[in-house]
């Protein structure tokens, strides 16, 4: 087991998947090792933890406690709080169904289809977007998204030179709206309101301010022209229309050679 002291004394790892060392479970375990725990079960109850009380709360003595076994227990088989993140976070990428990329006829539906997916685990792990870009992001569940989507965008047709910057449009967009809305949502589930209550009381606490008066009547304008009656189905119809913008600019430079 390492202690404390000794990884007081270690360099700052990048990964934990750069460890060269397999992770730990039942079958590895040796004398002293306390029983009923792996890797995977600490993992899950790690995703438990950050989905019901978010990443600002989450400690390896909260885990403990989750699990029933003392702080020190869990340190049989990861090293830092920073390990179980990163395990946790790749588990998650985890729940993607990737698309059959073989064809490359059909990239627009795969595009989108990894775009909604993307977007839908921003929203179900609200968590998820501040440790993107805390770590490398080299599990294998993230590789494995990470080879789909530039398969995909390979597919499209687009010059080497422009896939990089075409992946970045499409997820970059993805994680901004993802991002946000899973923040929304977040923040009327500890007021304890529903998305359309919160927006409704918002709207109306905006339009009751004469200084905003002008700038939210055209905002109710575009509303409107939008559609949709509830939060989700206005979200919808923008992600929609964005993505659809996002893939006819791919099929323009495509065509512009």
């Amino acid at each position: 087991m390492v202690r404390a002291a000794g990884r007081a004394k270690r360099p700052a790892r990048t990964s934990v998947w750069l460890e060269g060392k397999a992770p730990r479970g039942r079958a590895a375990r040796n004398g002293g090792q306390p029983s009923g725990l792996d890797r995977e079960r600490i993992t899950e109850a790690t995703v438990r933890l950050l989905d019901a009380e978010g990443l600002a709360k989450f400690s390896m003595r909260r885990l403990a406690a989750e699990l029933n076994v003392t702080a020190m227990s869990v340190y049989w088989y990861v090293d830092t709080k920073d390990d179980l993140l990163e395990l946790a976070l790749d588990a998650v990428f985890g729940e993607l169904a990737l698309p059959d990329v073989e064809s490359a006829e059909y990239w627009r539906d795969q595009l989108r289809a990894l775009a909604v997916g993307n977007r839908a685990l921003l929203v179900r792990h609200p968590w998820v977007s501040p440790l993107v870009g805390s770590f490398l992001n080299i599990g294998p569940h993230s590789m494995a998204f990470s080879r789909c989507v530039q398969r995909v965008i390979r597919n499209t047709g687009l010059p080497p030179r422009g896939q990089t910057g075409a992946m970045s449009a499409v997820f970059q967009f993805v994680y901004g709206f993802g991002t946000i809305e899973g923040h929304f949502v977040q923040r009327c589930a500890t007021a304890g309101v529903s998305q359309d209550e919160y927006f409704r009381e918002a709207m109306s606490t905006i339009s009751e301010q004469p200084q905003l008066a002008a700038d939210f009547a055209g905002a109710a304008d575009l509303m409107e022209a939008r559609g949709g009656d509830t939060v989700s189905e206005m979200r919808d119809r923008d992600f929609g229309f964005a993505l659809e913008l996002l893939v006819a600019g791919i099929e323009a430079m495509v065509a512009r050679g």
